[in-house]
């Protein structure tokens, strides 16, 4: 399926901080794990994930550090400060209203495909 670029604009930030909520990340794993949360339906390019990073850390929502994987190779990291937890309950709240709307007008669970486990 081919989500509209708008939907995933408006759900990334708060997918994001709620994946790092789960534990510290890098790039290539969040882009792994936002697919297998989607099943498959949402699949993130670097272009679209970094400024989506970059964003947040320039608010204080994430910190990054630089580590190296177990095959040594440098890794930038991402984990959420205490500013993004706060700003993840905020979308969480946002987004249910968004939800309870959509189904109220005929969207069956409209925004709640496996989001239980990254938003809960």
């Amino acid at each position: 399926m081919n989500i509209d670029k708008d939907l995933v604009a408006a759900s990334a930030a708060p997918l994001v901080l709620a994946i790092l909520r789960e534990e510290e990340s890098y790039g290539y794993a969040i882009l792994k794990r936002v697919e297998e949360l989607s099943g498959g339906e949402l699949q993130w390019t670097d272009g679209m994930l970094y400024p989506v990073l970059h964003r947040l850390e320039r608010a204080g929502y994430v910190e990054a550090s630089w580590g190296r994987s177990e095959a040594g190779r440098r890794r930038k990291y991402y984990r959420l400060t205490g500013g993004g937890a706060k700003r993840l309950e905020v979308q969480q709240r946002q987004w249910r209203v968004v939800d309870r709307t959509l189904r109220a007008v005929g969207f069956p669970a409209a925004l709640r495909w496996r989001a239980k486990e990254a938003w809960a």
